[in-house]
């Protein structure tokens, strides 16, 4: 037979104190995932005058520096100081998924796929006038956009109807 010490602090340990410490990691993680969520998005870069990123490069923009919008990708970083951000497009590309329907069902051809892009226009340190075309992730736009209105205190421009109700929500 197996016998535990009276010493053990194993042996003192109750379902509900396990219980409570799991849940409270759990709280932990639940947390510290969304704070991260709310520091930037995953974006792919589709175009603009940034010649360090060739179109189509995914990255991430963070959005903790409280003086610019930084963009990472593998092989080059961009900082955009929200003060010389001049313009912001919001705006969306509804396609049907015509791959998916030639492949699986005809069905898929009801479906909207939506990408989500913003645009931002800055001047450079130069004076000279830059534009960026990102596309976001979709659970990211509401965020980026209250972000980038709060911190340049400009106004979010939005490319259609549909865009204006998703990015207001």
């Amino acid at each position: 037979t197996e016998r535990v010490s009276e010493g053990h602090p194993s042996s003192h340990r109750s379902a509900p104190v396990r219980v409570t410490k799991h849940l409270l990691m759990t709280i932990l993680l639940v947390a510290v995932t969304a704070t991260a969520a709310e520091s930037g998005g995953r974006v792919k870069y589709m175009g603009g005058t940034l010649p360090a990123f060739p179109a189509g490069t995914k990255g991430m923009v963070q959005t903790t520096d409280r003086n610019a919008l930084i963009l990472v990708t593998v092989t080059a970083t961009a900082r955009i100081p929200f003060e010389k951000i001049n313009l912001i497009e919001y705006g969306q590309d509804a396609g049907r998924r015509v791959v998916l329907a030639v492949l699986i069902s005809p069905i898929f051809l009801l479906c909207k796929a939506r990408a989500h892009y913003i645009t931002l226009g800055y001047t450079d340190d130069t004076g000279r006038q830059q534009t960026i075309v990102l596309r976001v992730d979709k659970r990211w736009v509401r965020t980026a956009l209250a972000t980038l209105e709060a911190h340049t205190g400009r106004a979010v421009q939005y490319k259609g109807e549909d865009a204006r109700k998703w990015g207001h929500g």
